[in-house]
């Protein structure tokens, strides 16, 4: 992993402007949920704080896609990120008496992001130069994921008890700034060259709803990618339960935003540890993959359960951490298996696709534990929250087991495909 980092400047410079950019991300979120339960005491309202983090980014995505397929996709990350830096200094306009403003500022944030990660999903095959490259650069920026949110929550929680929340709000603005300087430096052409037909004008079109029915149609003629796509709604359905981590440490253990960057931050120890070990088993085969990604879904449910059960903070947060272990895994490898399998021309509109389909699901299901948990309590929410993930992987590894026997065959008679 390292050695690539040291020989691919470009792969680097991505990493390390992932790495500042969600590390001020998770800053902001712990400072974001400890600011609502503190004004509001609405389990529902802390549980919209996660919504906001995802529901923009779907709304957003039938032109996300396309725009990364169709325009240059450095200038686009450069752009978005500087966007995203004035919306998320505007959440220092946000206070008690403004909570409204959590839901603006931060709901800009996502929908914004939801151009990021098609954009650099999409480039990243392009940077990558072998195969190789491309498996360890996913692994490596998966695990950037998880790394940064146990280093930004945990370290949040401490910051913004010792700082003060304005302070978190302001790392968060600073890191887009220096995330879009980085994404600037990247050399090497981020999308194939693509000649244009007689009669093209040369500004491209910008037909969101048609890009996303073209993708959509891709994904029906490819089962695989359907079913690669699919993979990630079994981890979002049961997602909810997320939302009511910061809930869970203040309700029921008594923490305060310490507490809440714990639970929330050990999330990453999982969920960077999961994409790295994962990739060492798959190694490209999608049959692998696929089934990868089913028993790291049933992996994320049991584990809640447990975390569910706990007697102490600790005990819960080993529990969160182990879920996410599976939920950091299928989540990169099915992104993986979605560079693989989709054209250059259509790969960032199939990940905004994928991207918007998991980002509606979470947004529904975090909603839904939001009102769940103000009636019956966030241990029970979390406990119907992991079962309804369980049924859902355990239906994914029987609707999916006739396809990875095919994928099986392929590859052991690869001159009879």
């Amino acid at each position: 992993m390292w050695k690539l980092l040291r020989e691919n400047r470009d792969i680097r410079l991505l990493f390390i402007a992932q790495v500042i950019s969600y590390l001020g991300d998770w800053f902001s979120f712990v400072a974001l949920a400890g600011l609502v339960e503190d004004a509001t005491g609405s389990k529902f309202l802390v549980s919209l704080v996660m919504v906001t983090f995802s529901l923009p980014s779907f709304l957003a995505s039938p032109i996300a896609g396309p725009t990364a397929d169709r325009y240059d996709r450095k200038k686009v990350l450069v752009v978005v990120s500087c966007f995203q830096a004035i919306a998320a200094f505007g959440l220092l306009t946000a206070g008690d008496s403004r909570i409204w403003m959590v839901f603006l500022f931060q709901s800009s944030v996502s929908a914004l992001a939801a151009f990021i990660g098609p954009a650099s999903g999409a480039a990243l095959p392009n940077l990558a130069r072998n195969p190789e490259e491309l498996t360890k650069a996913n692994s490596l920026l998966g695990a950037t994921w998880g790394i940064m949110l146990a280093v930004g929550a945990g370290i949040g929680g401490l910051f913004s008890q010792a700082f003060g929340r304005t302070a978190a709000f302001v790392v968060n603005g600073v890191s887009f700034l220096v995330a879009a300087a980085l994404f600037a430096a990247i050399q090497t052409k981020m999308q194939e060259h693509r000649t244009h037909q007689p009669g093209d004008v040369k500004r491209p079109r910008m037909r969101p709803f048609e890009d996303m029915k073209e993708a959509l149609h891709l994904a029906r003629q490819d089962k695989v990618i359907l079913a690669l796509v699919a993979s990630k709604t079994t981890f979002a359905v049961g997602a909810g339960i997320v939302s009511q981590l910061a809930v869970l440490a203040s309700d029921v253990f008594k923490s305060g935003d310490a507490g809440r960057g714990m639970l929330i931050g050990v999330r990453g120890i999982g969920s960077g540890l999961g994409p790295i070990i994962g990739a060492r088993f798959v190694k490209g085969n999608l049959q692998k993959l696929l089934f990868t990604c089913g028993i790291a879904g049933l992996l994320f449910s049991v584990f809640y359960l447990g975390a569910a059960a706990s007697p102490n903070i600790a005990i819960a947060a080993i529990c969160v951490a182990l879920a996410h272990f599976g939920g950091g895994a299928q989540w990169t490898l099915s992104s993986y298996g979605l560079q693989m399998r989709s054209p250059d021309a259509v790969r960032g509109r199939v990940l905004a696709g994928d991207f918007a389909i998991v980002t509606l699901m979470l947004s529904l299901s975090s909603a839904a534990s939001g009102l769940l948990a103000d009636a019956v309590g966030v241990r029970v929410t979390i406990a119907v929250f992991a079962i309804t993930a369980a049924f859902a992987s355990i239906s994914y590894l029987i609707l999916t087991k006739p396809m990875r026997e095919r994928l099986r065959t392929e590859q052991q008679h690869p001159s009879g495909s």
